[in-house]
């Protein structure tokens, strides 16, 4: 099982991570406001990532870590 870490303080919510996980389990938190005033994105379940890693090369602020 592989496992996904954020900076979600320097996230800022541009959904680009949720459109290519291949899962479907990452989703921008509309209950979270991180520093910058943007919603950070979340995992909804954890052992569902495959550790693609397609999330963290999409990401342009480099945000995301995958650990296998």
């Amino acid at each position: 099982m592989a496992k996904l870490s954020f900076d979600t303080d320097n996230c800022k919510g541009c959904g680009l991570c949720t459109e290519v996980c291949p899962c479907g389990i990452l989703t921008l938190n509309n209950e979270k406001i991180n520093s910058k005033g943007h919603h950070p994105i979340d995992v909804t379940d954890m052992s569902m990532c495959i550790g693609c890693a397609s999330c963290a090369l999409m990401c342009p602020d480099c945000i995301i870590t995958v650990e296998r």
